[in-house]
């Protein structure tokens, strides 16, 4: 009986995937189900902290951003632009080749970013001092000491994500789509465990141990589709240098986008204590619909993207046309519900008796601003990767260098020339995403895909309509509900005013999306008939599943 559970496990979770929707949807609950987990976690941050410790809270989140960006430059962008296509191509010429390739790029790129990761080791403190130059000298010196404590998370994370990449590459996605809720599991138990003996290094702590659990879940998987990692420096294979070439681009796009984290920090460190937190609480929700379906679809996407660009530029145009409204009819709708229940959203997440009402009211202010971004910033996630797919990762740099660099000065501008604090900080971030947006669409209109804005303006247009006049509908239904209905002080009747706004949304874009005949609405209908077939569709589909989630 145990064995059977076991091996029925087994074949669900090693199951090959391929469409993109489909896949995403899968994506989406294990995403989300991470989500819950990471707001679980952040409340116990507020409620342990927010009050009495503040500064020690800011500390613990600026002092993520420094490990983190290491990993990005070196891992993400190694893999997103370079390993992950450059490996599926040898995968299908020759295995044994492909394994070898995966190796020499593992051991060259984990080198580099030990060495990297020794020197910020070394130089933590005036990293540290450069990253917030307003923090005391004792709060720097905290800040210093949980730069190290993480690095060790970032080591694990490394590891995992060579491991998601070579999942990804033989369509096997349940365990890294899992993985976040094992690293934020983590986080959760350092918290509630180590915080009563260690203060704020408990949750520290916590992240090396969920970082290490990220690993571990994916090992076995990477084990049975016949990786061995070997040391190997054949770094002059023709694809391992063809992945260095591709690299810097995208290592320095995801380094200018770590940019707007590191320049909030330190605009942040310069304004009233808990600042740095209150921004991390907004961000939080504000990626919330972004990673649940701008990453995850985009991510999904990213090998049938690389397959339709090999069959010729109309399946190129026509794969990603298809995919970018298919977003915008999720995210759309997202975030017209996340600016109406902005002050829920937020006193849900982190409202505990820790957490006072002028900071949920500035939380939910930021949340607002961060919501009007939430399509420009999804719909990114799927044009850098059609860039991708085209193997062309300059064009996504350049656009964000031109839009991300003037964060440097806007954001100390509004913030504290024009004294909007963390609200000036976010306006920054948000206008400079729909203009990175706006380049990604015109350029990959005129190089790459001609045609794609002309093809996808009627039904985008549709689907603006629907979600706009869905959020004004939203408003009276919220109110009378608030006012006479439930008790919103108690946290299930919040529970309940959000539930029962959310589901009056959906009927509403449903109803509103079917009487404009929104094509995107057949394919909704189409998973839903699916997940009460479910059985049929494990044992029949072979659908793309890949998610990570791995902020503080």
């Amino acid at each position: 009986m145990v064995s059977t559970f076991i091996k029925n496990g087994s074949n669900i979770i090693l199951r090959k995937q391929s469409s993109i929707l489909s896949a995403a949807t899968v994506i989406m609950i294990a995403y989300g189900l991470s989500s819950l987990l990471g707001l679980v976690r952040n409340r116990l941050l507020a409620q342990l902290f927010f009050v009495n410790h503040k500064s020690l809270l800011d500390a613990y989140f600026a002092a993520f951003v420094l490990p983190d960006t290491i990993f990005q430059l070196l891992i993400l962008g190694a893999l997103s632009a370079a390993f992950i296509p450059v490996f599926t191509e040898a995968l299908r010429r020759d295995k044994k080749e492909a394994w070898h390739i995966a190796n020499s790029a593992a051991s060259g790129i984990l080198f580099l970013f030990l060495v990297l990761s020794a020197g910020l080791f070394i130089f933590a403190y005036p990293a540290s001092k450069i990253l917030a130059p307003s923090f005391t000298p004792e709060l720097t010196q905290i800040t210093a000491e949980l730069i190290r404590v993480m690095l060790a998370a970032q080591f694990f994370f490394a590891l995992s994500s060579f491991m998601t990449g070579i999942l990804q590459s033989h369509h096997l996605f349940i365990l890294s789509a899992l993985a976040p809720l094992f690293y934020n599991l983590g986080i959760i138990i350092g918290t509630i465990f180590l915080s009563p003996s260690i203060g704020i290094f408990g949750p520290a702590v916590g992240v090396v141990l969920g970082s290490f659990l990220h690993f571990l879940i994916q090992l076995p998987a990477v084990i049975k589709v016949g990786f061995r990692p070997r040391l190997s420096t054949d770094w002059k294979n023709p694809y391992v240098k063809k992945m260095l070439r591709l690299m810097p681009a995208r290592a320095f796009t995801l380094g200018l986008g770590q940019l707007e984290r590191v320049i909030a920090v330190a605009v942040s460190s310069s304004l009233a204590a808990g600042t740095i937190t209150l921004f991390n609480f907004a961000r939080q929700l504000y990626i919330l619909p972004i990673g649940i379906l701008g990453a995850t679809i985009g991510q999904a996407s990213f090998p049938t993207l690389v397959h339709a660009r090999e069959e010729g530029q109309d399946k190129f145009g026509e794969t990603i046309a298809a995919t970018i409204l298919q977003l915008l009819f999720f995210v759309l709708p997202a975030a017209a519900l996340l600016l109406v229940l902005r002050i829920p959203a937020v006193r849900l997440a982190f409202g505990s008796k820790a957490f006072p009402w002028e900071a949920t009211l500035l939380t939910g202010k930021a949340v607002a601003i961060f919501s009007l971004s939430v399509p420009a910033q999804a719909i990114n996630q799927l044009l850098t990767r059609s860039f991708y797919a085209a193997q062309n990762t300059k064009i996504p740099l350049i656009s964000a260098a031109i839009s991300t660099l003037p964060v440097i000065f806007l954001a100390p501008f509004f913030s504290i020339k024009l004294g909007l604090g963390i609200l000036g900080i976010v306006t920054s971030i948000v206008i400079l995403d729909f203009f990175n947006v706006i380049i990604l669409t015109v350029v990959l209109n005129m190089l790459i895909v001609p045609g794609l804005i002309k093809r996808m303006a009627k039904p985008a247009t549709k689907i603006a309509i629907a979600s706009v006049a869905t959020g004004l509908c939203l408003w009276v239904p919220l109110r009378l509900l608030d006012q006479f209905v439930f008790d919103t002080t108690k946290t299930l009747a919040l529970i309940g005013l959000s539930t029962s706004v959310s589901v009056i949304g959906l009927v509403v874009y449903l109803i509103l999306a079917k009487l404009l005949k929104i094509e995107q609405l057949s394919a909704v209908l189409e998973i839903t008939q699916k997940i009460g077939n479910w059985k049929q569709v494990l044992s029949e589909s072979e659908e793309v599943l890949e998610s990570t989630t791995r902020e503080v």
